[in-house]
Parts: C-alpha cells; sequence; structure tokens
C-alpha cells in the first residue's frame, strides 16, 4: 500500500542560491576575523544568507542545501562577533598608547 498523503517527485530539488557562497564568506570571516577584513566578510555572508533563507522559508520543497547556508549564515555572524570584538580590542589598545605618549610627553614638558 503505497503512502498517498505524500507527493512523490522525481524532479531534483534546487540548490539554493548563494549557499556555498554564504559558506565560504562565514568561514573567511572567522579566519580573518584578527583582520577588518573579516568584519565584511562577515556582513556580506549574513546579507546573502538572508535573501536565500527567506526563499528557502517561502517553498522548502523545491530548495536543497539548508543546511549548508545555516551553517554559513551561522559563521557569518560568529566570524562578526569576533570582528567587533577585535575592533574594541584596537580601540582599546590605541587609547592605552596614546594616554601613555601623552604622559611621557608631559612629564618631559616639566624637566
Amino acid at each position: 500500500m503505497e503512502n498517498l498523503s505524500q507527493p512523490q517527485s522525481n524532479q531534483p530539488k534546487a540548490m539554493l542560491p548563494n549557499a556555498t557562497a554564504v559558506l565560504v564568506m562565514g568561514i573567511l570571516s572567522i579566519v580573518c576575523s584578527c583582520f577588518f577584513v573579516g568584519l565584511v566578510l562577515g556582513i556580506i555572508g549574513l546579507v546573502l544568507g538572508n535573501k536565500s533563507r527567506k526563499l528557502y522559508k517561502e517553498n522548502p520543497a523545491i530548495w536543497d542545501g539548508y543546511g549548508q547556508l545555516n551553517a554559513g549564515w551561522i559563521m557569518s555572524i560568529i566570524g562578526l562577533a569576533l570582528s567587533a570584538l577585535y575592533i574594541l580590542y584596537y580601540i582599546v589598545v590605541i587609547a592605552i598608547l596614546g594616554a601613555a605618549a601623552t604622559s611621557f610627553w608631559n612629564m618631559n614638558q616639566h624637566l
């Protein structure tokens, strides 16, 4: 007895657009997160991922590769967060070095 509640389709599912690109952007955003490039790659990965996720949620039966897309989207978020932490770190280091240089300069002025 066949299960008639689910329609059988012999057509292969189409790969989600930009699924591979989002995965690559997510990986590169984590790898390059200590540079400012990771921030840009993370944002690009999120934008492309959001567009493809919207397509998938409209009609999930015709698309394949959602796992790959979702993994890339999550890695883009992680890369973006790491890049933001590195930028914050650089700002703190520059502020500390600036304060030390100013203190050193003021100390030499009084001698």
